[in-house]
This record gives structure tokens, sequence and C-alpha cells, in this order.
């Protein structure tokens, strides 16, 4: 045999089936092959809902007619189990199937289907089936682990972000500004006009490193953003006007703005911030559009400019971790990113993440980034 038995016994699987013979026939079969089964037979809905609410199956093996069950059949059973479960392997046997419900079935989330006439094919498809199950959910539960220490990594950073901001604010920025005082003094007191000189020029290179430092202070954390997201891109454009004055920068928006979560107001807030970091580094663009709207339960915010747009393939790129980083991060809020672009036609980036229940808002207002 080509499967591996020793990995997959004791088996728990569901039988839905009307027949005690094809019951017992099935159960020969599987024996025959040397898989330890533990079965359960039922043959009506309330026993296949009860079962299912059990739990620990490995396999549902599920007969397509069902005679006396009025419209129930393989394929309504099939729905229920997929509602529940997306893995659990399901079975569909059938005296006869036709080609086209066999195609059906396998679209609607069936593992695989066979005839009872040729039930050798049983145990090597169960087998497989749920190997495969199996495989998929610790791919699923790898992936779970992942977004969520991708989460936690984001969070540490954010954190990591706020406290680098306060420090350059109360200490950095404190030194700073004391400092420039105490050049202005000795630059207004001394006798010797090289000296006054001098502390000039230092109060000038003083003034470079100030505003230096509040740079980086609003690029970690913006104090704007504690009075909500659409001040923080309203800033967060009118910055990128200044220091790219040759790109036109349109924000339209909904009047008002709903009380967003604080994970989701940042979320939104480095999307921008990374979607205009890119188009500054790659897009060379004139124009930049950014929409953002709040209805339905949904943050929507577009950021689409007219630039070069992206090669092919280069989401694929191993330096686009700032895009990735972002879908994972709008991943854990239960929302998404999507990227659209062709060479030539510029690059449009769109978020979308889930809000609390929230009036909509239908009417717009569009303004110029600049205040």
């Amino acid at each position: 045999m080509s499967w591996d038995q020793s990995a997959l016994r004791p088996l728990r699987v569901l039988h839905v089936e009307d027949s005690e013979l094809d019951h017992e026939l099935m159960r020969a079969q599987l024996a025959h092959a040397g898989l330890e089964v533990s079965w359960k037979r039922v043959d009506d809905l309330p026993g296949f809902e009860q079962a299912l609410a059990e739990g620990g199956w490995d396999a549902v093996i599920c007969d397509h007619h069902l005679p006396g069950s009025g419209d129930l059949d393989g394929l309504s059973l099939l729905a229920r189990l997929r509602k529940q479960d997306a893995w659990l392997p399901f079975l569909l046997v059938s005296g006869e199937i036709g080609e086209d419900r066999a195609v059906q079935a396998m679209r609607e989330g069936a593992t695989d289907y066979l005839l009872k006439g040729r039930l050798a094919r049983l145990a090597p498809a169960l087998t497989q089936a749920i190997s495969a199950a199996r495989a998929q959910r610790e791919r699923q539960l790898a992936q779970q682990q992942l977004s969520a220490l991708a989460a936690q990594l984001q969070e540490r950073i954010e954190e990591e972000r706020a406290r680098l901001s306060r420090e350059l604010h109360d200490e950095v920025g404190s030194a700073l500004t004391a400092l420039k005082f105490d050049l202005g003094w000795l630059q207004r007191h001394a006798s010797d006009v090289r000296l006054a000189e001098r502390a000039g020029q230092a109060q000038q290179v003083l003034d470079g490193a100030i505003a230096a430092s509040r740079r980086l202070m609003q690029d970690l954390r913006p104090p704007i953003l504690e009075e909500g997201l659409l001040p923080a891109v309203q800033w967060q454009l009118a910055q990128f006007e200044r220091q790219h004055p040759a790109v036109v920068c349109s924000l339209l928006h909904p009047p008002g703005e709903p009380d967003l979560p604080p994970a989701t107001c940042l979320t939104a807030y480095r999307f921008v911030q990374e979607a205009l970091h890119n188009i500054a580094k790659h897009a060379q663009a004139s124009r930049v559009r950014v929409e953002m709207q709040w209805s339905s339960g949904v943050l929507g915010v577009e950021v689409q400019d007219d630039g070069q747009g992206l090669a092919a393939g280069a989401l694929a790129q191993p330096t686009r971790l700032g895009l990735r980083g972002l879908q994972e991060r709008a991943a854990g809020l239960g929302g998404w990113v999507d990227v659209s672009s062709r060479p030539g036609q510029g690059t449009l980036l769109a978020l979308n993440l889930p809000l609390p229940d929230e009036p909509a808002l239908s009417l717009w207002a569009e303004e110029g980034a600049t205040p």
C-alpha cells in the first residue's frame, strides 16, 4: 500500500447512510485494508447535526441519495458541513452519479466521490483525504501563529516608536532648546565679534538639529494622530507637498469622522504613510489622490498616483517589506490591502478595515492637501 496507515489510526468516521448493508460493506472494505476505524452511522439530518456537534471526526462518508429524507441529499449535507468546518474530509458515495453532479460536488467542497460498486478505492481515498486535511489545518495554524507573531511585532514596534518620540521630545528636545538659549545669550554678550559670529553659526546648526528632531518625532508618532485620522492624513499630505512641491495632492472624504478604534486609526495612518513613501521613492508622479470613506461598517482608504506604476513581479521582491507588513496588520484587524498597478499607468493602493456600526455618510467634500 502506498499510503501511511500508522499516522492515521485510529480513525473516527461519520457515515451518513440509510442502508445497513452498505454500511457493513464499507466497514469490511476498510478493515480489509488494515485501517482501524471507529464508526458512527446516521441516516437523517438531526442525527447528522448532532454528530457534527460532538466533533472529533476524521472524515465524513456520505451517501448521495437518502431515500425517505425528502429533499435531503449528500450535497445539502455538504453545504451544512462547510459552514462549520472548511477542511473536514467529505467523501460522497453513490450507487450511480452523473459526471455533472460529481463536478458540482467537488466545486462545492467535496473531497472525493466514489461509486458503491467500486469501493476498492475507498481506503486510499479516505487516508489521502485525511492526510491532506491535516496538512491544511497545520498550514492554517502556522499561518495564524505567524499572523499573531506579526501583530505582536507591529505592536512592539509602535510602542518603541512612541517611546523614542517621547524621549526625543522630553530629553533631546529640551536639551537642544536649552542649548539654543545659551548660545543666544553668548551671542548677545560676547565682547569678541568673531565669538559672536561663531555663536550665531552654531545657532543655525542647532536650528537644523531641532528641525530634524521634530521631523523624527512626527514620523515616529505624530501627536496630531491623537486628534483623529482625518487631521493626521491632512497633515501628512501637507508635509508631502512641502517636501515635493512638484506633486499636487488632493483628499476626498465624507464630512465628519467616526470615532475610530486606536488600532484602526494607526493602521490607516501607516498605510497612507507607506504609500506616500513609495510614491516619493519610486513613482515619479505628478498627482496623488487620497480618498477616505466610512460607511456600512467599513473604513476604506485609497491612495492613487499617476506615476510610472509597478513592474511585473515588483510586489514579490524581498525589499517590499513595508507593504507586506501593512497587509499583515490589516489582516490582523479583519481587513485587507489590495494593489492595482500597470507600468506607465500609476498605482492604486486600497485598504479596507471593518468598523463598529456607524451612520452612513453619503456626502463628499474635496479639499487640497495644504491648509
